[in-house]
């Protein structure tokens, strides 16, 4: 029967390439100069630190915006909220959002189960949801539908199978 996979991916060589590209523009422009603004990767951790709030906004914006041009979604950060460090500077740790919870994998299963298609079945297998149809025809209606509502992570659709 046919089937594919819904998961959820982050590729951490882009992101380690839009961070290395973001700490490189904010040594170089004139108003990160003297801040000692840095943008710092982890593991499923970006943490932002800077002088002020204002210049944590536009660190994150520069940050952002290398973010989109290496083609990583938005929805794939998650902001923690701006923390007091030492010596009156400010922090704020982004979590990497990578693979479906069981929640979300929960909201999906009801969504795909309420779309008007018969023999569509949706099943959570990890941090991936299988999704087998009689029809292929209805596996692309799946995809379609699921590309237009907002599950408030970035969907990757593979392993389709005739």
């Amino acid at each position: 029967m046919p089937s594919f996979d819904i998961s959820s991916e982050v590729d951490d060589q882009e992101i380690r390439n839009a961070v290395d590209q973001a700490q490189r523009e904010i040594s170089n422009r004139f108003d990160f100069k003297n801040t000692d603004s840095s943008i710092d990767l982890g593991t499923n951790l970006i943490t932002l630190r800077t002088v002020s709030a204002d210049r944590l906004t536009a660190l994150r914006q520069v940050l952002e915006e290398k973010m989109v041009k290496r083609g990583i979604s938005m929805k794939a950060l998650e902001y923690g909220t701006v923390e007091d460090a030492a010596s009156s500077t400010v922090r704020q740790v982004v979590t990497l959002v990578a693979g479906i919870n069981s929640d979300r994998a929960r909201d999906l299963n009801k969504f795909i189960k309420a779309l008007p298609l018969k023999g569509v079945q949706s099943q959570v297998q990890g941090e991936e949801v299988r999704v087998i149809a009689k029809k292929r025809d209805d596996l692309q209606a799946v995809i379609s539908a699921c590309k237009e509502h907002d599950f408030g992570i970035p969907l990757q659709f593979g392993n389709f199978r005739d």
